[in-house]
C-alpha cells in the first residue's frame, strides 16, 4: 500500500493517495515517506558525486565574468559612438543621472537579489513553512519602498551630490564623516560576504569546487566590467542579469507547481510530513532505511521491519544508526511538525520561529539598504522624475523573487523529504537540491547560473560603492582635495580591483571560522543596524543633531554586541557560534542596535536642535562639467514635491499593507486548507509572471530612443530621426499649451 502511495504521489491522484494512506496500515509500521528510493540511507543530499563536472563550476565562475565585461563595455562603447556619451568622472560613478524608472527599478532588484536572496529564503521556507518565504519576502520589500521617500529628498536636497558619506560631511562634520564612512564600508563587507559564501558553498556542492579557491575568483568576475565600464556597466549588467534570474524563477515555480506536481500534491505530502513523530523521523533518516512488500522500516540481514531499527528489538527506546539528531534536542533534517507553529504544520502564518525571523529580517535590512551606499548611488543615478517610481517598482518586483521562489522550492524539499540536513539548508542549498532532483544535471547548471546572476550584480554594485566612497570620501576629502576627474576615475579603478582581492580573502577566512551564509545574514542588524535611524533624519529632519547621530551609531552598536553576549550566556550558558547563532539570541541584539539608536538620536536632538537650513547640501558641486540629468526641467521644485508627496503615500501604503494587513488578514485561516494554499501559490505565480514581464520589457521599452541611434550607427537604417522628430513636435505642442494657459 505504501509503495502504490507512492508512485500515486507521481502520478498527482490527490484522491487515490489519500485512500491508499487510510487504508489500515499497523501504526508499527508507519514509518512511509514520500523520500525518493534513491535517497534511502543517505545523510545528505550532496554526499555522493556533485550533479555537475568540477571542471563546469571553475567555467562558470571565470568564463561568465569575462563575458559580461566585454558584453557590457562594448554596450558602453556603442553608446559613446553612436549616441553621443561622454566618460568623465561623473558619468564613471553616476552613471550620468539621467536613468530612467525601468532600468533604475531593474537595478534595484539585481542589487537586492543577493544569494541569499535565492539561498536563505529557500531555507527559512525549509525551517519554518509558508511563514519564511513571505516574512522574507516582505520583510526585505518595505525598506527599498522607503527608501524611495530618501530618494527623492536626495533629489530635492542634493541634487549634485555623490555619495551619502559626502551629505554627512556637509551637514554634521569630519567626525560624523569618518563614522559614517566605517558603517558604509561595514555594509558592503557583510554583503559581500555573504555572497561569496553563499556562491562558494553552491559551487562546492553542486560542481564539487574548492570552496577556498571558488571564493576567491568570484570577485574577478565581477573586477572585470566595474573597473572597466563603471556604474553604467554595472547598471547594463545588471539587467541582464535580472531577466536571466526571473527566467530561471519562473522555470522552478512552474516545475514545482504544474509540471512535476501541484499544489495538492504538495499539500498532502507536507501533511503527511507534519504526522510523523520525533521517534519514526529518526527511522526514516536512518543509515538502513528502506521499504519493501508494503513494509518500511531499517534493513538488517536483507529483511525489513521497523524493529530492525532498534539495537535489541523494542527493549530499548535507543534507535540505531539514525542522523536525524545530533544530541537529541536540535534535529538535522525537516520531518515532523515545527516547534512554534500552528498544530507544527508547515501550511501556517501563525508562526512564533516565523514572526521572530521577520523581526530579525526587517531591522537587518534596513541597515543593508538606508546604509549600503551602492542604494544611495543608484537614487543618484536616476533622473529625479524616476527615482522614486524606479524604487517603488523595484521593491515590488523584487518581492517575488524569495516569496516565489522559496514557496517552491523550500517547501518541496520538505514535502520530497530531501535528505537535506540543517548544515546544508543553513549553507543555501535547499533550491540546488530541488533543481537538481528534478532536472538532475541540467537543474543544477540552472542554479548556479541564476546564482551567479545574483552574485556578480550584486557584487559589482558593492565595489562600485566602495570605490566611490574611497574616491570621494577618502581620497578627495583628505588626500588630494585638488583631485580631477581623471584622478577620480584613476583611484575608482584601482580600489574595484583592491576590493575585490581583500573580499576574497575575506570570504576564505569566514569559510575557516565555519560561518555560513544563514548566520551572518542574522547578524548584520547588529553591526550595522544603529547607523539606519540617524541617516534617515538626516535628509527629513531638520533639528537631527551630529553629536546625537554619532554617539547613536556607536553607542547603538556597542549595546548591540554586549546584548548579544549576554542573550547567548543566558539562554544557552556558553558563548559559541552556534549559540550566538540563536535565533532569540539574534533578535535580542538586532531590537537593541536599531532601538537604542533611534532613541539616542531623538533625544540628543530634541536637547541640542541643529535646525538645519539643507543649504550646504545644495551647494555640493560637480567634479566634472556634466549636467546630465541636472536641468532646470529635472530639478523642478513643484515636480519634486509633488513626487514627495506620492512616494509618501505609496510607499508607506504598500509597507502597511505587507508588513501588517496582509499577515493579519492570512490569521484566520489557521493551519491552510487545500483551497487557501492553492490561492496562496496563485499568487506568487501570477506576482512573478507579471513581475518578470515588466522588468524584462519596460527598459528595452524606455531605451528605444538610445537603442535606435546605435541601429542608425552599426547599419544605417533611419529608426531614431522620425522619433526625434516626433518628440520636437510633442515639446512645440505642450509649450503652446503652457503658453495659452500663462
Amino acid at each position: 500500500a505504501q509503495l502504490e502511495a507512492q508512485r500515486l504521489v507521481v502520478l498527482g491522484n490527490r484522491e487515490k493517495i489519500v485512500a491508499v494512506m487510510s487504508s489500515g496500515i499497523p501504526s508499527s509500521s508507519d514509518v512511509y515517506s514520500q523520500m525518493d528510493p534513491k535517497y534511502r540511507g543517505d545523510e545528505t543530499f550532496f554526499e555522493n558525486d556533485p550533479p555537475l563536472p568540477k571542471w563546469a563550476g571553475y567555467l562558470i565562475v571565470v568564463l561568465f565574468g569575462v563575458f559580461f565585461s566585454f558584453v557590457t563595455t562594448g554596450i558602453v562603447w556603442l553608446e559613446q559612438k553612436f549616441a553621443g556619451t561622454h566618460v568623465t568622472s561623473e558619468f564613471f560613478n553616476t552613471a550620468g543621472r539621467d536613468i530612467k524608472i525601468g532600468l533604475t527599478a531593474s537595478v534595484i532588484v539585481s542589487q537586492w537579489t543577493w544569494a541569499a536572496t535565492l539561498l536563505q529564503s529557500s531555507n527559512v521556507a525549509w525551517q519554518f513553512g509558508v511563514s519564511g518565504p513571505f516574512w522574507y519576502a516582505s520583510g526585505a520589500t518595505i525598506q527599498v519602498l522607503l527608501f524611495g521617500i530618501l530618494a527623492i529628498e536626495l533629489k530635492r536636497r542634493a541634487p549634485r551630490c555623490h555619495t551619502v558619506c559626502e551629505l554627512v560631511l556637509v551637514r554634521w562634520g569630519t567626525a560624523a564623516h569618518k563614522t559614517f564612512i566605517f558603517f558604509s564600508f561595514a555594509t558592503s563587507i557583510i554583503v559581500t560576504s555573504m555572497l561569496l559564501l553563499g556562491g562558494s558553498a553552491t559551487m562546492n556542492a553542486l560542481a564539487g569546487c574548492d570552496l577556498n579557491l571558488t571564493s576567491f575568483l568570484i570577485p574577478w568576475g565581477v573586477i572585470l566590467y566595474t573597473a572597466a565600464g563603471g556604474l553604467k556597466a554595472t547598471f547594463l549588467a545588471s539587467y541582464i542579469h535580472t531577466g536571466v534570474i526571473f527566467i530561471i524563477l519562473l522555470i522552478m515555480v512552474y516545475s514545482v507547481y504544474v509540471k512535476e506536481y501541484s499544489t495538492d500534491d504538495i499539500y498532502d505530502m507536507l501533511e503527511m510530513t507534519v504526522k510523523h513523530s520525533f521517534e519514526e523521523c529518526k527511522i526514516i533518516f536512518n543509515e538502513n532505511y528502506d521499504c519493501e512488500a508494503g513494509v518500511c522500516g531499517c534493513r538488517v540481514d536483507g529483511a525489513v521491519s521497523v524493529e530492525n531499527c532498534y539495537e535489541d528489538g523494542y527493549t530499548k527506546t535507543d534507535i540505531t544508526d539514525s542522523y536525524y539528531d545530533d544530541d537529541d534536542e536540535f534535529p538535522r533534517y525537516a520531518c515532523g511538525g515545527v516547534a512554534g507553529n500552528r498544530r507544527g504544520s508547515y501550511l501556517t502564518m501563525l508562526s512564533t520561529p516565523g514572526l521572530v525571523f521577520g523581526i530579525i529580517n526587517i531591522i537587518g535590512n534596513f541597515g543593508t539598504v538606508f546604509v549600503d551606499q551602492s542604494y544611495w548611488q543608484s537614487a543618484i543615478a536616476a533622473k529625479p522624475a524616476a527615482a522614486h517610481k524606479g524604487y517603488m517598482l523595484g521593491g515590488l518586483v523584487w518581492f517575488t523573487i524569495p516569496f516565489a521562489l522559496a514557496t517552491a522550492c523550500g517547501l518541496a524539499a520538505v514535502a520530497l523529504q530531501l535528505p537535506l540536513d540543517a548544515g546544508e539548508a543553513g549553507s543555501g542549498l535547499v533550491p540546488p537540491a530541488v533543481a537538481t532532483h528534478i532536472y538532475g544535471t541540467p537543474g543544477a547548471l540552472m542554479i548556479s547560473i541564476m546564482l551567479f546572476m545574483a552574485i556578480v550584480s550584486t557584487g559589482s554594485a558593492e565595489s562600485i560603492a566602495v570605490a566611490s566612497i574611497a574616491a570621494y570620501d577618502i581620497y578627495r576629502t583628505y588626500m588630494k582635495p585638488e583631485a580631477t576627474g581623471e584622478d577620480i576615475i584613476r583611484v575608482s579603478r584601482i580600489v574595484v580591483v583592491i576590493y575585490g582581492a581583500v573580499m576574497g580573502v575575506l570570504a576564505v577566512i569566514l569559510n575557516q571560522i565555519g560561518l555560513n551564509l544563514g548566520w551572518v545574514y542574522l547578524f548584520m542588524g547588529i553591526i550595522i543596524g544603529s547607523a539606519v535611524i540617524p541617516l534617515w533624519n538626516m535628509m527629513t529632519w531638520k533639528d537631527a543633531s551630529a553629536t546625537g547621530a554619532i554617539v547613536a551609531a556607536w553607542a547603538g552598536m556597542i549595546l548591540a554586541l554586549i546584548t548579544w553576549f549576554i542573550a547567548a550566556t543566558a539562554m544557552h550558558g556558553t558563548v559559541s557560534i552556534g549559540t550566538l547563532g540563536d535565533q532569540f539570541v539574534m533578535l535580542a541584539a538586532n531590537v537593541v542596535a536599531i532601538g537604542s539608536s533611534g532613541i539616542i538620536h531623538y533625544v540628543h536632538s530634541k536637547m541640542y536642535p541643529q535646525d538645519y537650513d539643507w543649504k550646504s547640501m545644495g551647494d555640493i558641486q560637480l567634479l566634472d562639467n556634466d549636467t546630465s540629468g541636472l536641468s532646470d526641467e529635472d530639478l523642478d521644485p513643484a515636480k519634486l514635491e509633488e513626487a514627495k508627496a506620492w512616494i509618501g503615500r505609496v510607499g508607506w501604503g504598500f509597507t502597511i499593507l505587507i508588513v501588517i494587513l496582509w499577515p493579519v488578514l492570512s490569521t484566520p485561516a489557521g493551519v491552510f486548507t487545500r483551497d487557501y494554499f492553492s490561492f496562496w501559490v496563485f499568487i506568487a505565480i501570477l506576482w512573478g509572471i507579471v513581475a518578470s514581464f515588466v522588468i524584462i520589457f519596460l527598459p528595452i521599452y524606455e531605451s528605444k530612443e538610445a537603442i535606435f541611434m546605435v541601429c542608425d550607427g552599426l547599419f544605417g537604417t533611419n529608426l531614431h530621426a522620425p522619433m526625434a522628430e516626433a518628440q520636437a513636435a510633442k515639446l512645440v505642442s505642450e509649450k503652446e499649451v503652457e503658453e495659452e494657459k500663462a
